[in-house]
């Protein structure tokens, strides 16, 4: 891997950082549209589990302690990220062989298919034990092809990216993971209070679930219009040319000796942003109706409008990253994320609407700030040869052990400490130790660099 010199690196412009279309050729668009398209429906798969969490343990783990069913849905959900490093190896391993496109095609319809046949389940009273146990197969599936997609569509889009515009690019592909936690949970909303309880259980809570598969449809369609990433054809070309490479391209092996450092820091540091990202998309509706005081609907519309704040501003940050670095962007993020944390949440629990949701905004500024370097630096900081496989497995562990506990964590702080905004020393913690790693590690700035 070799790093470009700045001065020969083209200049970030101002519709650079307005996000202005000029300079972008139709098929970075359409490479551009389907990786959001698939982010999207990614997290839109997996909110939805947790948003129907409450119906799904009545129908799949039906107890006489309603809570024990819920805590049993919720250990299949934790199953669905821990599974996602191994998705990581697999389609990495596979997309650095065959090409990121094609493999993005098998992940995109996996999960499609998986979320479509959760809503056509039976439950438990049809089919009796063999119901939960194809709910908890489907939601592996979910987790296993996640695994390759979500680090799988910022890598291709990457790749596409023209050099200046990288933070943008990619940034602009994962701010489509903001919005369908509002989606899923507004769906559910007006379809419960829009049809009779009995409707709803019966068949009207599969309808989200259903739809995941015609926007897979929609997607594929959209990603059959591009091209493999300009960055693997060279690569492929130049393997062809070079007896030594043909056959022997890729292992995951080889992937975790060239960079097992680098991987260790992609943990860590997209750890840290999981953990925002969950405490936001996750944990927040709840927080704030729970320990806030605050109603559900209020909940609902304040984390709704956290979500649309975040969705604007990630792309923005990701144009700065383009102008300033991505180690600037980390270090500044992670010491506002640290700074802030116990403002934030501090008024996130105040119990005043207003309070509650400029307390959200404050969270949402610090983690997109960091944002703006660390989803770039965690596919750039990998060689085109490795890539995927390197960042597909860092990214979902760091996503795994930090993101998909968040929540969990939150509500037991809560619970122990009797503290409303006990979650934040948590916070605090954790960008903290994600600093140290990045100083011990000596993390690189990897703006400008190539291959």
């Amino acid at each position: 891997m070799t790093r470009s010199n700045d001065q020969d690196a083209p200049a970030p412009t101002a519709s650079t950082l307005s996000g202005s279309p000029a300079g972008i050729t139709p098929m970075q668009r359409r490479v551009l549209l389907g990786g959001s398209i698939g982010q999207f429906i990614e997290f839109y798969d997996f909110a939805l589990y947790g948003v129907s969490a409450v119906m799904l343990s009545k129908l799949f783990f039906p107890s006489d302690n309603p809570l024990t069913g819920l805590l049993v849905l919720f250990a299949t959900f934790g199953v669905a990220f821990f599974i996602r490093p191994l998705g990581g190896l697999f389609f990495g391993a596979l997309g650095d062989r065959i090409g990121r496109r094609n493999v993005l095609v098998v992940t995109l319809l996996t999960i499609g298919l998986a979320t479509f046949g959760i809503g056509l389940l039976p439950g438990f009273a049809a089919i009796g034990p063999a119901a939960p146990v194809i709910l908890v197969v489907l939601r592996l599936l979910q987790g296993f092809s996640a695994g390759g997609e979500s680090a799988g569509a910022p890598s291709f889009v990457f790749e596409h990216a023209p050099i200046h515009r990288r933070g943008l690019f990619v940034n602009i592909t994962l701010a489509a993971t903001a919005l369908p936690s509002v989606c899923a949970a507004f769906l559910v909303l007006f379809l419960s209070t829009s049809m009779s309880e009995q409707a709803f259980e019966s068949w009207g809570w599969r309808i989200p679930f259903l739809i995941a598969l015609p926007l897979a449809l929609v997607g594929l369609w959209i990603r059959a219009q591009t091209e493999e990433s300009p960055a693997f054809k060279e690569m492929m070309a130049e393997a062809e040319t070079d007896a030594t490479e043909v056959g022997t391209h890729t292992t995951i092996g080889e992937a975790f000796r060239k960079n097992w450092l680098q991987m260790i820091q992609v943990v860590f540091v997209m750890g840290l942003t999981a953990m925002g990202f969950y405490f936001l998309s996750g944990y927040f509706i709840a927080y704030v109706s729970t320990t806030g005081g605050l109603s559900r609907d209020q909940a609902l519309l304040l984390n709704g409008a956290a979500m649309i704040a975040y969705t604007v501003l990630l792309p923005v940050a990701g144009a700065i990253g383009d102008r300033v670095g991505r180690r600037p962007m980390m270090i500044g993020g992670a010491v506002a994320i640290a700074v802030l944390a116990i403002p934030a949440f501090w008024l996130v629990t105040s119990g005043s609407v207003l309070l509650a949701l400029l307390g959200q905004l404050i969270f949402v500024v610090a983690i997109c700030f960091y944002g703006g370097g660390c989803y770039t630096f965690f596919i750039e900081v990998f060689d085109t040869r490795n890539r995927f496989t390197s960042a597909a497995f860092s990214y979902n562990l760091g996503y795994a052990l930090l993101g998909g506990t968040a929540p969990f964590i939150g509500t037991a702080m809560v619970n122990a400490t009797k503290v409303p905004y006990s979650p934040a020393f948590y916070v605090i913690g954790i960008a903290v130790l994600t600093l140290v790693v990045m100083a011990a590690t000596k993390v690189p700035e990897t703006r400008g660099w190539t291959k």
